[in-house]
């Protein structure tokens, strides 16, 4: 008898109140890469708090399905792509150098994932977890032509042996990350979330990052910082003062649930990463 769990896809479509059709077509992909990031939050408290990420199979179910968490890149696109499977998809992982926040020539490590899919015999990429810019819609792999989402609007540049994933901000195009077609498994995903969530320089350990998609805004926090985002340009800011305050903004605008509350808010005074310890 096997120890291999299977994919509970009944709880997963529950989980992002998805009830429409299971077929491996487009409309669906489009469906299920909208409904995902608006119900599981992108948060990083378990590394923030000294705690074990999990990519397994197993503990990506217990967490984000039926615990309702939220997590990272790894957790939210390889639970994606177990969600696909199930449902036919021919799907696989790929890795990313992160450019955003970064010069447009830097080496970074190949710290993200994404998913490329093959479908109706195109190539389309999919991201569900790269937090205030997660895509909120499948894109072709086609370099060059601009490619609208319900959020904004985004481009593939080819240049060499990678593409260059930018997206529409302000008025200029952002270099987000670039990736090449490398087939990527678990494994090595599960080197780079390792060093992510256990490094002390590591950004997943100092400080907060938390982010959600809803149908006309985006929710992104950094620190003490909430940004949302509205569409259409609008933006909003909000400075939060106390421990306290951010975890409810957590738990209420994001969505997040925060596994022990006490410990977490001890850990933002201890980061300073709220200006008072009030």
């Amino acid at each position: 008898m096997s120890d291999v769990p299977s994919f509970d896809l009944d709880a997963y479509l529950a989980r992002i109140g998805y009830a429409g059709p299971r077929d491996a077509s487009l409309d669906t992909l489009k469906a299920l890469h909208f409904l995902h990031p608006q119900a599981i939050p992108f948060e990083n408290i378990d590394p923030f708090l000294g705690n074990p990420v999990r990519l397994d199979l197993a503990a990506l179910q217990d967490k984000i399905v039926l615990g309702r968490r939220g997590g990272y890149c790894f957790e939210h696109n390889l639970l994606f792509m177990h969600a696909l499977e199930a449902l036919g998809f021919e799907v696989s992982g790929l890795a990313a150098r992160v450019l955003w926040g970064q010069s447009e020539d830097a080496i970074t490590a190949r710290s993200h994932m994404l998913l490329r899919i093959e479908l109706d015999g195109r190539t389309h990429i999919a991201d569900v977890g790269f937090g205030g810019l997660t895509l909120t819609a499948p894109l072709l792999l086609d370099p060059g032509p601009e490619q609208k989402t319900p959020h904004e609007t985004f481009r593939l540049v080819e240049a060499d042996d990678y593409f260059r994933l930018q997206a529409a901000i302000g008025g200029d195009w952002r270099s987000l990350y670039r990736f090449d077609l490398q087939p990527q498994f678990e494994v090595d995903y599960s080197v780079t979330s390792y060093f992510l969530s256990t490094n002390p320089i590591s950004h997943f350990l100092t400080t907060v990052v938390a982010a959600r998609a809803a149908p006309d805004r985006r929710y992104a926090l950094r620190g003490n910082r909430l940004s949302v985002h509205h569409i259409g340009g609008r933006t909003e800011q909000t400075e939060i003062a106390t421990a306290a305050e951010l975890a409810d903004t957590l738990e209420g605008q994001l969505g997040i649930i925060i596994p022990d509350r006490r410990a977490f808010e001890a850990r933002v005074r201890e980061k300073k990463i709220v200006e008072t310890n009030a």
